[in-house]
């Protein structure tokens, strides 16, 4: 498939990091705490570098086919049938991601904003925006990442910065927990929450210069790794381990107790949701256009277009399955952890039968170097 390749570097990483940083912020401390108590933050940190190292194997495969998606290039790898069952395991992973993230999105503003409203409205209202957006080609969504990236990062390392004078250093010891029975569970949860890493297996076909996207990846992961993991640590050095269990979104109530300097704004709750919202819809966005355009690759359609509200009824189903907030929350870990074999552990078998055959062949093995335009 034929790519405009308009996409920079530093696009990449900023679609990267908009992708990941989403609705999961808000339990993304309540996940940590209930896996290590205290050792949320190192729990949190092993998960980015499992879901770094699953990063790493899709730049990889990207930058050996620059010009081909993971859809397209598994194909050539595994064979035709084997890569078109992993390539729809792939499509509904990512559909259900989708739809779980409207829940958590209808869920949060129907207790936080709207109480009246019903909530398949919110949940209707939001795919409906993604589908709409994801009828534009890469360009534009490369261009609508790039307007709210500034509006995600810096009124979120604002919040959480200014929360750190309510910070008791005490409550982030012991460092590695009071409990190991759950701390792996909990690893796999916290990297979980990053697997909007795999939009990358269609952006670097429209990159510029794709053998930069290793320090796009690297960068992208960074800054929303860095950012999830002051807002564990933030949530834990205010509230310690034993309250934020009480808490259904312990990030939320850290922006409760943040004031600017001066009092000039008491409470920065109202501000976070804005901000949250905003982050919300680059996740559902990037998701939905990752399955719609994964679904016109494996078909050959050549247009995207014509899925954007063709799985709209499906994923709407989809999110409105869970029957409440803590069964959500159930199945959204649950996909998560299992998700991890399709992000990382699919990739990974790729890259490696990549690397053999090309050491059986002694060929270039459809490497073609992009060139700049």
């Amino acid at each position: 498939m034929d790519y405009p390749r308009q996409v920079t570097a530093i696009q990449a990483a900023i679609i990267l990091f908009s992708t990941i940083i989403g609705v999961g912020v808000l339990a993304l401390s309540l996940f940590a705490v209930r896996s290590a108590d205290s050792g949320g933050p190192l729990v949190t940190l092993l998960g980015i570098f499992i879901a770094s190292l699953g990063l790493c194997f899709i730049t990889l495969l990207g930058m050996r086919f620059p010009t081909k998606s993971i859809i397209e290039y598994s194909e050539d790898l595994i064979g035709k049938w084997l890569a078109r069952a992993g390539s729809v395991i792939i499509i509904l992973h990512f559909a259900v991601i989708t739809a779980l993230a409207a829940r958590e999105f209808g869920e949060v503003v129907l207790t936080s904003i709207l109480p009246k409203t019903p909530l398949e409205v919110t949940v209707i209202v939001m795919l409906l925006l993604a589908a709409i957006s994801s009828r534009a080609d890469i360009t534009i969504f490369t261009y609508i990442h790039h307007f709210y990236f500034p509006v995600i990062l810096f009124p979120g390392l604002l919040i959480v910065v200014l929360s750190l004078k309510n910070a008791t250093l005490i409550n982030l010891l012991p460092i590695m927990g009071n409990q190991s029975s759950g701390i792996f569970t909990g690893i796999l949860t916290m990297a979980a929450l990053f697997q909007g890493f795999f939009i990358m297996t269609i952006v670097i076909p429209a990159m510029r210069r794709p053998e930069k996207a290793l320090i796009a990846s690297a960068a992208g992961m960074t800054i929303a790794g860095g950012l999830y993991l002051l807002i564990v640590v933030a949530t834990v050095a205010v509230f310690g381990a034993e309250e934020i269990k009480k808490l259904v979104w312990p990030t939320l109530e850290l922006a409760k107790t943040t004031s600017l300097p001066a009092n000039v704004l008491e409470r920065l709750d109202g501000a976070f949701l804005a901000v949250w919202v905003m982050a919300v819809f680059t996740t559902i966005y990037s998701t939905y256009y990752l399955t719609i355009r994964s679904i016109n690759q494996l078909f050959r359609v050549g247009d995207q277009k014509r899925f954007s509200f063709f799985v709209f009824p499906f994923i709407f189903v989809i999110a409105m399955l869970p029957q409440n907030l803590l069964n959500m929350y159930q199945i959204i870990q649950i996909v998560g952890r299992w998700g991890l074999t399709i992000t990382i552990a699919y990739p990974f078998v790729l890259l490696v039968v990549a690397l053999i055959r090309k050491k059986k062949r002694g060929d270039g093995n459809d490497r073609r170097a992009a060139k700049p335009v």
